[in-house]
């Protein structure tokens, strides 16, 4: 308790003696004597002890003599020699106000030092002295001011002997406090009574005032900054100041703060004290600390005796502090205060139990956590496209798949798009997905949707590929997001955030998104090839049902080698185009949905069957032949514009015609297609009917399909064709024994499960012994041919094929080896062409 307020300085000559009211237990002091010619004042007490000798220099070398003479009626609290002299040993100003060979220190009215001994005298005499522990707090005679200030030339606005008022405790001078333990009287004390300087020497009473001799040198309190560093509950608070809080509370006069003790901070989230940890909560921690503390627009320091009735204080931010004390307690708002009056040069601090901060007031929003969790560079690139506002949203739930410096400067810079480019604004959009995804509502295989709108789905969203692995024994989940893997996982209340071992790059374009997979290499060329590429590319919300190489070679040599000639172009666009599916179609409604058909960019559709207990789609093109069917191996191999999958076989549009012209072109039998023109066939290489009344509409031809066993053009190089050409029934014979009608298939129950695509791509069976009529067969009884497949010694196999029943010399039968093949879509999709390597002659007997 103190006793009373201070007394201005302008009156102190001119007072008489008084005592302090209401302190607990007096303890009598010998009565002061009168007043005489022969007064015994301070400073011939001090003159008088030995103890002082060190005290008096220093009083002479702040020119404090004078100011002593003044004093009527004050305690003075003297340090001993020793207590200088250990005090000194850490202090250089005083070494030197110490030396006798200094002649003047920097500034000539001394006013650290000067300050510093203000501090020691208390501005009234004592009449009584604490008996208890519990503090008595007294006004001394420093009104501090800042020290650091370089000297003026200009005099002092007050004599130099007096101390000088308004200072960073406004109008108030600093305080200092008593207490009684262990069979003495302590000066300088804490709250609570402990610590302090311990009066050593007798008091001595005196005319102009009380001298008491300590063992140690009075600390003046420093600025609160210093308080809040050196005061053991205050720590964290410590820690967690920015440079511009610690300038702000070591220079800005009358200051009252209320400051939570360290276990007050545990009520926050571990998250929320990590990012105050952080350099990037400068902002948030300036309106924290304005939060508590109060300046009074009258400069009024708020010591705790302001507290005996309710009242309510304005802070710097936030609401007024409403201050309710009782009789152990004085409560601020919602918290208590467990420390009172922690004095400080230019304020003081009263240390709570809780912060004083309303519901809400420390909005840390994902982009402070991600700086909090080394994501700088992922933010600062944010930032770059203006996309704040996936990370500066509190009420927004987002999921994000945040890369941290490390593994940014891990892939390197190089591999990011520009900064503050549109591409880059995509690549970041991507690592955002909409909603709050916790681990467990992630599936293996599943599509997420990202917050990126892509212009190739019609401003849609972009997904992304969720694989799951899970441990059955500990039920944890692996989860990768396209590709990456996740280090961590941090959850803020509407936020996921989600540490990723490496950046994620959006989808491409379907050829850029293929390119990577050789086996698709033919299907590219093949684009390319038709200029269909940036249509491809650039065609939104599209699905590309892409087939491998191999389904060129299952699909027929010879029609593979006609789409891919220079002559067979269009056929190949309207192919390609009959791969692209409107709509985004990816794996799972494909297999799981109910659509039955779908509409390609060729303009006919595809149909799907879904097949046994697992779905297995099978695709059904609107052209080619019978049973011309593609499986589907979904992949969703995700765009731009959409989704690619895996087909087993390259289907063929109704709107390409394959005739045996065509494949009997691309089988290089220009020689074969002169032969069957020059002998009036003309009409099978179109896929049309014969001419009406030839011989052959009367043998009634028009209604089948005509498989054509075609010599290359190389197995004509030893035979005289013009002596051919000039024989019209030995050539009518000769081509009719090449040709193989074929009929068209009789209507069965449609397949249930994908067919032997290979087997069913031939214009016939190839099977060992398969024997069928040609046209030869009406004239002949050696017209039909017969099929053989040979095993050869190392392990393979040829089909070779042969007129059945001949022999030729020595009595062998002659071969034809079969090299390629390919199936017609004329004649309702039955026949083709079979390429051979030499011509079969009709055979007779000799």
């Amino acid at each position: 308790m103190r006793p009373w307020s201070s007394i201005p300085i302008g009156l102190l000559a001119f007072l008489p003696l008084v005592a302090p009211a209401q302190l607990p237990l007096p303890l009598p002091l010998t009565p002061e004597p009168a007043p005489t010619v022969q007064s015994f004042t301070l400073l011939d007490a001090l003159s008088n002890d030995t103890d002082y000798v060190s005290l008096i220099k220093l009083l002479q070398r702040a020119r404090l003599i004078p100011t002593i003479n003044r004093l009527n009626g004050s305690t003075f609290f003297a340090p001993t020699n020793d207590a200088i002299s250990r005090y000194a040993a850490s202090n250089e100003l005083w070494q030197l106000a110490l030396r006798d060979d200094t002649q003047e220190l920097h500034d000539n009215i001394q006013l650290q030092l000067r300050q510093q001994l203000f501090y020691h005298l208390v501005n009234y005499t004592l009449q009584l002295l604490p008996t208890e522990q519990t503090p008595q707090e007294h006004d001394t005679l420093l009104y501090p001011r800042d020290t650091a200030e370089p000297p003026s030339h200009e005099p002092p606005p007050s004599p130099p002997w007096m101390p000088t008022q308004n200072g960073s405790l406004g109008t108030d001078p600093q305080r200092l406090r008593l207490s009684a333990r262990d069979a003495a009287v302590w000066a300088g004390v804490d709250t609570f009574g402990n610590s302090g300087a311990k009066v050593v020497k007798d008091h001595v009473n005196t005319t102009n005032g009380l001298l008491l001799g300590l063992d140690t040198v009075l600390e003046m309190p420093p600025d609160l900054a210093t308080v809040i560093s050196r005061h053991p509950r205050l720590s964290y608070l410590h820690k967690i100041l920015t440079p511009e809080l610690r300038t702000f509370l070591n220079s800005t006069p009358t200051l009252s703060l209320f400051v939570p003790v360290d276990d007050a901070w545990n009520a926050l989230p571990e998250l929320q004290r990590l990012y105050l940890e952080s350099e990037f909560a400068s902002n948030d921690m300036e309106r924290i600390l304005n939060m508590h503390t109060v300046v009074d627009v009258s400069r009024q320091v708020k010591w705790s005796d302001s507290f005996r009735k309710p009242t309510n204080l304005s802070t710097i931010a936030g609401p007024d502090l409403k201050i309710v004390p009782t009789d152990s307690k004085v409560k601020v708002s919602h918290a208590e205060i467990v420390e009172r009056d922690v004095y400080a040069s230019n304020g003081v601090l009263h240390t709570i139990n809780s912060l004083l901060l309303p519901p809400d007031a420390l909005k840390v929003t994902p982009e402070k956590y991600l700086l909090t969790l080394n994501c700088t560079q992922f933010v600062s690139l944010i930032h770059s496209v203006h996309l704040t506002h996936l990370i500066n949203d509190t009420e927004a739930k987002y999921t994000i798949l945040a890369p941290r410096d490390d593994v940014i400067q891990i892939f390197g810079h190089d591999g990011l798009p520009h900064r503050g480019s549109e591409e880059l604004k995509r690549f970041l959009q991507y690592h955002f997905i909409p909603g709050k995804w916790s681990p467990e509502k992630f599936e293996n295989g599943m599509l997420v949707e990202t917050a990126l709108e892509e212009a190739g789905l019609d401003g849609g969203n972009q997904v992304m590929t969720v694989e799951v692995d899970q441990n059955k024994a500990s039920q944890a989940k692996a989860v990768r997001f396209a590709g990456a893997g996740v280090m961590d996982e941090v959850k803020i209340n509407n936020t996921i955030i989600y540490f990723i071992t490496h950046t994620l790059t959006p989808p491409v374009d379907v050829l850029e998104a293929a390119l990577p997979n050789l086996d698709f290499s033919t299907f590219l060329a093949a684009v390319f090839s038709t200029n269909l590429a940036e249509t491809l590319k650039t065609t939104p919300r599209t699905t590309v049902l892409m087939a491998p190489n191999a389904a060129f070679t299952r699909l027929g040599v010879l029609v593979s080698n006609h789409l891919l000639s220079s002559s067979g172009k269009s056929d190949l666009d309207r192919v390609i185009r009959h791969h692209a599916l409107l709509g985004v179609h990816y794996s799972d409604p494909l297999v799981n949905g109910s659509q039955r058909t779908f509409k390609t960019l060729e303009g006919s559709d595809v149909a799907v069957d879904r097949i046994g207990a697992n779905r297995s789609v099978v695709f059904t093109s609107s052209g080619g032949w019978e049973d011309l069917q593609s499986g589907l191996q979904p992949t969703n191999m995700l765009t731009k514009t959409g989704v690619v999958h895996q087909v087993s076989d390259i289907m063929i549009p109704r709107s390409v015609h394959l005739t045996v012209g065509k494949l009997v072109k691309a089988a290089k039998g220009s020689t074969m297609s002169t032969m069957i023109q020059k002998a009036g066939f003309e009409w099978i290489l179109n896929g049309t009917s014969p001419p009406e009344g030839s011989k052959w509409d009367e043998m009634g031809l028009g209604g089948s399909g005509w498989t054509l066993l075609c010599p290359h053009d190389d197995a004509f190089n030893s035979i005289n064709l013009t002596e051919l050409y000039s024989d019209q029934a030995r050539l009518e014979a000769i081509v009719a024994q090449h040709l193989i009608p074929t009929a068209t298939a009789v209507p069965v129950e449609p397949r249930k499960g994908l067919i032997d695509t290979v087997v069913n791509n031939r214009p016939l069976p190839l099977d060992d012994s398969a024997t069928y009529s040609t046209l030869q067969s009406t004239a002949s009884a050696y017209g039909d041919i017969i099929i053989r497949v040979l095993d050869s010694k190392d392990g393979s196999q040829s089909t070779v094929i042969g007129i059945k029943g001949a022999r030729g010399e020595n009595g062998e039968q002659e071969w034809a080896r079969i090299v390629a093949w390919g199936r017609s879509t004329t004649g309702s999709g039955t026949g083709g062409v079979v390429q051979i390597d030499r011509l079969l002659y009709p055979y007779a007997p000799s």
